[in-house]
């Protein structure tokens, strides 16, 4: 069973139907019970920090994520879903995230547009080279996704950053350690090569 978390906020429908296209079928829910229960978790997200981690705590679901996390279990961080993970973030003050990758998100600076919207692309990383994320499996370095986003990820160790998007600076566009995955675009809303991940996503689940 995979998993796409409820936290009263974001795009869960249109995540679950990017899934149902490339051929897999997906339970949307903020029971922590059914969350212990999934043999992979996707973590989506649109919406304020505060709020969503206010909310995941609550129901005491983020003691969840990260017992999957340990245990193997492959786990897609999404747009505010892959923020979610770092140590805290600065959106509305300061709020402590799972602490999950040691790390901040921070708001892009005040020369550039907010939020980063529409699409942007992609460069892999030196670390790439050695090792090729499954998610990104078929997916060419300097493809265009689509990005909805005010704040950015500043990683603590680089080497799990796998790609990296130019935005007035160069921020962290996807994470990779394991069986833990977090990019900050939106792959349900990224035509086929946003499908081509989230069906190598499913393959590992």
């Amino acid at each position: 069973m995979m998993v796409i978390v409820d936290y009263g906020m974001g795009n869960l429908k249109s995540v679950q139907n990017a899934f149902v296209k490339v051929g897999y079928k997906t339970v949307i829910t903020d029971d922590p019970n059914l969350i212990k229960k999934a043999g992979a978790i996707v973590l989506p997200g649109v919406g304020a920090f505060r709020d969503a981690i206010k909310f995941l705590k609550d129901k005491k679901i983020d003691k969840e994520l990260i017992d999957a996390i340990k245990a193997g279990k492959p786990f897609l961080g999404i747009c505010l879903g892959m923020q979610l993970l770092f140590t805290f973030s600065e959106e509305g003050g300061l709020f402590d995230g799972l602490n999950i990758i040691p790390g901040r998100v921070k708001r892009f600076p005040a020369s550039v547009k907010c939020p980063h919207l529409g699409w942007d692309k992609i460069k892999f990383t030196h670390n790439s080279n050695y090792n090729i994320n499954p998610i990104f499996k078929g997916v060419l370095d300097g493809s265009y996704f689509y990005f909805v986003h005010s704040y950015y990820c500043e990683v603590n160790n680089p080497k799990i950053i796998y790609s990296t998007t130019d935005y007035g600076l160069v921020f962290p566009s996807s994470i990779w350690k394991g069986n833990l995955f977090g990019v900050q675009f939106h792959p349900e809303k990224s035509s086929k090569q946003g499908l081509r991940i989230l069906k190598n996503f499913g393959e590992l689940s």
